[in-house]
C-alpha cells in the first residue's frame, strides 16, 4: 500500500472503508461521512472476507471496522489487514464494551476504539485522529490504561478479560446458540480444537460443566445486547 496514509501528502477526499454487518447503522454512518466536505465512503462490507478484499482493491485511507461481522470477526480482520497493509490506519467502532475490547483492538493493530453510542462528532473526530497517526480512546479508557502503566498492575474489570481473543470469540458464539460443530465451521477450526477452547474457558471462568458454560455465555451475550 502506498504511503498516502501519512499526514501531509494526501490529495483529494479522505477515502473511508466501512466494515459493519448492520446495514441501517452502516448506511447512517456512510451518510454522515459523505456529508463531510473532505471525506467519502469508498466501499462497504458486512463480513471479514469482503472487507479484507476491499482493502486491497479500493486502497482506502482509513478503515472503520466493527467487531461482530456477518462472517468472521473484526479483531481477526484487523490482524490480517495490519499484517498485509501495515500503514493503513484502522478504527474500531462497536457496540461492545470498550473495557473488554479496546485493549484487544489496539493489540491487534487498530489505532483506536470508539463505542457506537458516541455522538457523531466524536466518530468523525476519531477518524481524523487515527489518520494523523494518533491513538483514539475514550477519556475513561485512556485513564484506565495510564493508571495500569503507572502502577505496573493490570486492572481486571471482568473475568472475561482473562480469555484470549479466540476464546472470547468462541464464548460469544456459544452465547449466541452455536453448537461446537457450527463454531468449528465458522472459525475454520477442528471440532477437537473448539472443544479444547471450551475447556480453557470453563477453567478460566471457574465454570463446573457445559451447562454452566452455555448459561454464562448466553447471559453475557444478551446482557451486552441490552446494555
Amino acid at each position: 500500500m502506498a504511503n498516502k496514509n501519512q499526514p501531509g501528502i494526501r490529495k483529494g477526499k479522505i477515502r473511508v472503508l466501512l466494515v459493519d454487518d448492520h446495514p441501517v447503522l452502516r448506511r447512517g454512518l456512510a451518510q454522515m461521512i459523505n456529508q463531510e466536505p473532505d471525506m467519502m465512503v469508498c466501499g462497504e462490507a458486512e463480513d471479514a472476507g469482503k472487507g479484507f478484499e476491499l482493502v486491497g482493491t479500493l486502497n482506502p485511507d482509513v478503515a472503520v471496522v466493527d467487531i461482530s461481522l456477518k462472517t468472521g470477526n473484526g479483531i481477526e480482520l484487523v490482524k490480517n489487514v495490519k499484517a498485509r497493509y501495515p500503514e493503513l490506519p484502522v478504527l474500531m467502532l462497536s457496540m461492545h464494551d470498550e473495557s473488554l475490547y479496546a485493549e484487544r483492538a489496539l493489540r491487534a493493530g487498530s489505532r483506536g476504539y470508539i463505542m457506537k453510542e458516541e455522538a457523531s462528532e466524536q466518530v468523525l473526530l476519531a477518524i481524523r485522529r487515527v489518520l494523523t497517526g494518533d491513538i483514539f480512546l475514550s477519556e475513561r479508557m485512556k485513564s484506565k490504561m495510564i493508571n495500569q502503566l503507572a502502577n505496573g498492575v493490570r486492572t481486571v474489570v471482568s473475568p472475561l478479560e482473562q480469555l484470549t481473543d479466540r476464546e472470547l470469540q468462541v464464548f460469544r458464539l456459544i452465547g449466541e446458540g452455536h453448537s461446537t460443530r457450527q463454531i468449528a465451521s465458522e472459525l475454520h477450526l477442528s471440532v477437537r480444537t473448539v472443544e479444547a477452547y471450551r475447556e480453557y474457558i470453563k477453567s478460566k471462568l471457574n465454570l463446573k460443566n457445559a451447562t454452566e458454560l452455555v448459561q454464562h455465555a448466553f447471559h453475557w451475550v444478551h446482557h451486552e445486547a441490552a446494555a
